[in-house]
């Protein structure tokens, strides 16, 4: 009896002290008295209904239990719900619904696709090749795979890319024998492969959804058509200048443990021989997943497959992993629904964010605090707007508030309107501080090689890393690639 009292834990109060920051922050802002209107430059009023107010109420709470990780990332979405409903912010119908939203399904069907590469073996094939090509030095492995995840966001879905590099991470980590123990390897290859599948996932519009949402938005309001190429061929220099300065960033800030590791490119080649030809399952696999990628591909170019969502093809590969019986139903109990929940609650924030008017009404405050200032710095506030709000809520919906209101004041500033695009696509693309910030972050956290606040404090100075690049682009590499910046003098 007294040993089962010796060993018991001391209270956690740090974790309470969190949790109750969260419920005062939710309580302050959902109680406090009306704030004031927010007004755009044409004299446009919005006004912060006490449902708006009560959403940036949740959103403080959310934010704040995710960072500390005051219960369990998928419990705190629950809470989302949870109080939408009992504070009438939202119905209940809608704010659960957003639960099951498309994006979450696309989610679960990439983490399946990541399941079936580690079952039959395919994610040990490729991690074994890769590193017969790379080598033993720790450094060499980094770049390897920070360079394979960016360029395979060029022709899929980020989401889909970092469900099947995960598990050859796994098997590359289990290589470096150190067991399960988080290492500053472990914590740069994880970390480093969610933030640079955002790099590469700009440079296309098959990356991501926020490509094509926002190139929509500017056909509405400024009434120009921006092609796939002429995408591509701006935000190329930026993905890949991120993507190896973010390689630099890892080796000075989680500069691996050991420089190399002895023997492994002979043990790589040792384990491959011994997995013998591909099997049934394997090359099943491989190809159902190929031809999944190749139609969400072709939807970019082919008009018939612009209608159906990509979200019912990925499903339709997680239904023909079961008819084939790659999979079975046991499998079903690895997927880690603390992640997918984790997105279903983002997800509900986000929308209840947009929908109550409470997102556009901080758009506009912020944004009309720069209406005087010089272009370089509205534009450098627009970024820095886009950046913070994809951290909390998808990428689409920070586009979707900001761009409008930034392309109305961007004339009076003399700022052109692809500028204002572009670089709040750059931003749009890498979430570093948040792990609901974009799917493969929370795909990364289930390694366990970092917490919460661990991913936050290192996506502090990687954050400031992507303004940097961004303003180098807006002041120097935009313009040497024919980029109009500033409008013409009386124009």
């Amino acid at each position: 009896m007294e040993a089962a009292q010796a060993t018991k834990p001391d209270f956690d109060w740090k974790r309470l002290v969190f949790m109750m920051t969260g419920v005062i922050l939710f309580a302050v802002v959902y109680f406090c008295p009306a704030w004031p209107d927010a007004i755009d430059p044409n004299g446009k009023h919005f006004v912060l209904s006490q449902e708006a107010k009560g959403a940036i109420a949740v959103f403080l709470l959310a934010g704040t239990w995710w960072v500390f990780e005051v219960v369990p990332i998928g419990v705190t979405s629950l809470m989302i719900g949870i109080l939408q409903v009992m504070f009438l912010i939202r119905p209940a119908k809608v704010a659960f619904k957003d639960f099951m939203d498309p994006s979450v399904l696309f989610i679960f069907a990439s983490i399946m696709i990541g399941l079936v590469f580690t079952k039959t073996g395919l994610t040990k094939r490729l991690a074994y090749k890769m590193l017969d090509i790379v080598g033993e030095r720790t450094s060499m492995i980094y770049l390897g795979v920070f360079v394979v995840t960016s360029a395979l966001t060029h022709i899929m879905a980020h989401t889909a890319v970092a469900a099947t590099i995960y598990p050859l991470l796994l098997a590359i980590y289990a290589l470096y024998g150190e067991g399960d123990k988080p290492t500053k390897f472990g914590k740069g290859l994880f970390i480093g492969m969610a933030y640079v599948a955002g790099a590469g996932s700009i440079v296309t519009l098959l990356g991501a959804a926020r490509g094509a949402v926002a190139l929509g938005f500017y056909k509405e309001i400024v009434n120009v058509d921006v092609g796939f190429f002429e995408l591509t061929y701006y935000m190329a220099p930026i993905g890949w200048g991120m993507t190896f300065l973010l390689w630099g960033f890892f080796m000075i800030c989680m500069k691996p443990e050991k420089d190399r590791i002895p023997g492994l490119r002979e043990k790589a080649r040792e384990l491959n021989a011994k997995m013998g030809s591909m099997t049934r399952d394997e090359i099943l696999a491989a190809s159902i997943v190929g031809l999944t990628i190749i139609i969400m591909s072709a939807r970019a170019f082919v008009p018939a497959l612009k209608a159906v969502d990509k979200t019912a093809i990925i499903l339709c590969s997680s239904v023909l992993f079961f008819v084939f019986k790659i999979l079975d139903l046991k499998d079903l109990e690895d997927i880690p629904w603390n992640i997918i929940l984790l997105f279903a609650g983002a997800m509900s924030i986000g929308f209840c964010l947009w929908e109550t008017g409470a997102a556009k009404w901080m758009a506009v405050n912020w944004l009309a605090m720069f209406a005087d200032a010089n272009w370089f710095v509205f534009v450098m506030s627009i970024a820095f707007f886009v950046m913070m709000m994809t951290n909390f809520i998808m990428n689409v919906a920070a586009i979707a508030i900001s761009l409008p209101v930034a392309l109305v004041i961007a004339p009076y500033l003399g700022v052109a309107p692809e500028v204002i695009l572009y670089a709040s696509l750059v931003v749009a693309g890498m979430p570093f501080l948040l792990l609901v910030g974009a799917a493969p972050n929370a795909i990364a956290y289930d390694s366990g090689q970092f917490t919460t606040g661990e991913f936050f404090g290192w996506g502090v100075p990687a954050s400031i890393l992507l303004m940097v690049m961004t303003g180098l682009a807006v002041l120097v590499i935009w313009p040497l690639m024919g980029m109009p910046i500033t409008l013409p003098v009386g124009g």
